[in-house]
């Protein structure tokens, strides 16, 4: 998978908070470094290089009854720590041919694990989860989504893109352009999915693609949680702070303070060479 010919190096900083109000975190969040034989697992900040292993970055926000939706998103990443380097073993081997096939059949086996738990134990009836999940490889960065976490891209050229699509009412207005941000975060179906990882959803058709990466470039995956605290200026404003090793604490740590009404988790990552 990886051409150490085109190697950049990382940079990386995650942090999640319970929020102002809420009992349980049922946020989770991944860093991980991966090749067909070994599995690394990262702390919340710290650096290293794509020369020999590929790194993987995800959030995932859970949502069910009593401590269901907790239980949902540490199944999701778990799943993902399993499955990925498995994968990415086949893949090597020609079974799997590239990283759509290899994304695609993650979120459905999570889909399936989920779904079939929350029909097995009464405890876990209608539990579900979001996944967006970052891969990244010298020169590219591959994402697969569902729900409505989000992946942000910031170019070392400047400006902000949202790569995934939030699966809710007002995230499809807002990109018909029908709705403003403003509209979007005061919509009083803002929290409703229409698809997600689970029992709760019948339909799922991940958001997968990709994004050509260089030295300079950033990338936030984080929970609605964070976006209901902060405006896009703002995040877009933080996240370009050359100087902030623990931006993702500084991130939610101002979420929170602004709102704070849900789990709140940020992930960071710089392309830094």
């Amino acid at each position: 998978m990886a051409d150490s010919s085109a190697a950049h190096c990382l940079r990386w900083s995650g942090h999640s908070d319970v929020g102002r109000f809420r009992q349980n975190n049922e946020d989770a969040f991944l860093g991980l470094r991966f090749d067909g034989h070994d599995i690394q697992y990262l702390g919340k900040t710290g650096e290293g290089c794509l020369d020999e292993m590929d790194f993987v970055f995800a959030v995932s926000d859970g949502m069910g009854g009593r401590a269901a939706g907790e239980f949902a998103s540490k199944i999701t990443i778990e799943k993902t720590t399993k499955l990925l380097p498995r994968s990415f073993r086949q893949s090597a081997t020609g079974i799997i041919p590239g990283f759509n096939d290899i994304l695609d059949e993650l979120f459905t086996e999570i889909h399936k694990a989920i779904t079939y738990l929350g029909s097995a134990y009464e405890e876990c009836a209608g539990m579900g989860a979001t996944l967006s999940l970052a891969w990244l490889t010298p020169g590219w960065l591959y994402f697969g989504h569902v729900g409505d976490s989000r992946i942000y891209y910031f170019p070392a050229t400047g400006g902000m893109k949202q790569l995934t699509d939030d699966h809710t009412r007002p995230g499809w207005l807002r990109r018909q352009g029908k709705i403003n941000e403003r509209e979007a975060r005061n919509h009083p179906a803002k929290h409703g999915l229409q698809q997600g990882l689970g029992s709760s959803f019948q339909f799922l058709d991940p958001q997968i693609g990709s994004v050509g990466c260089e030295p300079g470039d950033r990338f936030l995956i984080c929970s609605d949680g964070l976006v209901d605290g902060l405006w896009d200026h703002r995040i877009t404003d933080a996240v370009r702070d050359q100087d902030d090793p623990e931006i993702a604490k500084r991130l939610v740590d101002e979420a929170v303070a602004a709102s704070g009404r849900d789990n709140t988790t940020a992930l960071v990552i710089t392309v830094t060479g």
